[in-house]
């Protein structure tokens, strides 16, 4: 088996290797992110919802930019959120905020029940540039 080719942001290592997952992972000139919630540098959840959206970004486009990527690579987002009725708007007013212009990446939005204390998680898929692909 290939060993993976992983990426951590900076200062976020020691979060991930507490729970055993990789930031990212680079594969065939893709940059898979794993879920990005909006947690503190110790991993306790930002209490407040758009303030967690933001975090959120943040830490994603720190674990895109330790690749050598930023949101414009984005390809494919999936969104998680806990209870979509009530929150969809405000997390959406916030998402808009670091989306950038069209043309956008697909979405596919999920509600779910539990996100370990967050209320919204958002994973992408994005292209590496041509320089960084081959890593």
């Amino acid at each position: 088996m290939t060993k993976r080719d992983v990426v951590f942001p900076a200062g976020r290592q020691a979060l991930y290797e507490k729970n055993r997952y990789s930031a990212a992972v680079r594969s065939n000139g893709l940059l898979f992110v794993s879920g990005q919630v909006g947690s503190r540098p110790d991993g306790s959840p930002e209490p407040e919802l758009e303030a967690q959206v933001r975090l959120a970004f943040k830490n994603l486009n720190a674990t895109l930019a330790a690749a050598g990527c930023t949101f414009d690579d984005v390809v494919d987002v999936t969104v998680f959120i806990v209870e979509p009725e009530a929150r969809f708007e405000t997390i959406w007013n916030v998402v808009s905020e670091f989306w950038g212009d069209a043309p956008y990446p697909n979405v596919t939005a999920v509600g779910v029940t539990w996100l370990y204390g967050f209320q919204f998680e958002i994973k992408v898929i994005a292209k590496l540039p041509e320089d960084s692909a081959a890593s």
